[in-house]
């Protein structure tokens, strides 16, 4: 099994594909700007236009942007400490100034990587199966949305369900988003919630894809604290935190 350090940097090389630095970038002092070209490599939900990236790891950020919006981005990662450019009232700063270029903040999340100090066997008092990809077919319904995909079918390739007398009650699913990290996602029936099947599923389903020489990683918006928990209950620590800027009327339409 992997190690946690070659976790991280298997995470830290994916990103680094994505925002067109190095991996060292990522563990510098200082702040980071680079020309920003979403590489071949990159995750597959990632999808343009995108105007510019914000990653940290906790110990600077690298921010990777279109060249036309360069020098906001630039005044903006010098001018703010590193992780309070994530959070209001320093977002602000920023959305004032690219907003009248027709630009905003979009995606913000935090992603958390396997402790394999932390996963563990675990089991819950359902039976568990291991699925694969023949399996989900008929499972594209809206009690699995976190944990399958139906924009990207072909991407779901193993889960781990749980079982109640041979009905479906929770479900982990992973999406290989790319070639070295396949991303965790679970839903659990709500009559069966808060009973610690979705971290029983979650871990599990982590240690699976280790043993494929795959790297699990979980996403969550920071405000979702069930997901947070879960995250960390399965195993899994806080790993890095991203921000996304995109074209205004993208994001107006997502709230439509």
């Amino acid at each position: 099994m992997l190690s946690n350090q070659q976790i991280l940097e298997a995470a830290m090389r994916q990103s680094a594909c994505e925002m067109n630095c190095r991996v060292e970038d990522f563990e510098r002092k200082d702040p980071v700007m680079t020309s920003f070209s979403l590489g071949e490599r990159a995750r597959k939900y990632y999808k343009e236009p995108i105007t510019c990236n914000f990653v940290s790891y906790g110990s600077n950020l690298v921010a990777s942007v279109k060249p036309e919006y360069e020098e906001i981005v630039r005044e903006y990662i010098h001018k703010f400490e590193f992780y309070h450019c994530f959070e209001t009232p320093a977002m602000h700063w920023l959305e004032d100034r690219i907003r009248p270029m027709g630009q905003k903040v979009c995606f913000m999340a935090e992603y958390f990587m396997p402790d394999t100090n932390k996963l563990e066997p675990r089991s819950c008092e359902y039976e568990m199966r291991i699925l694969h990809q023949t399996d989900f077919a008929e499972l594209y319904r809206k009690e699995w949305s976190n944990a399958l995909c139906a924009d990207r079918k072909h991407l779901d390739v193993l889960g781990v369900g749980a079982y109640d007398d041979g009905v479906l009650i929770g479900l982990a699913g992973c999406s290989a988003d790319c070639d070295s990290m396949w991303q965790i996602g679970v839903d659990v029936l709500p009559g069966y919630r808060r009973k610690g099947i979705a971290s029983v599923l979650t871990g599990h389903l982590a240690m699976e894809i280790l043993q494929r020489d795959k790297v699990p990683f979980y996403c969550c918006a920071w405000s979702n604290i069930r997901s947070a928990r879960n995250a960390v209950k399965s195993g899994f620590v806080p790993a890095w935190a991203e921000m996304t800027v995109k074209p205004a009327e993208i994001v107006d339409a997502m709230n439509q």
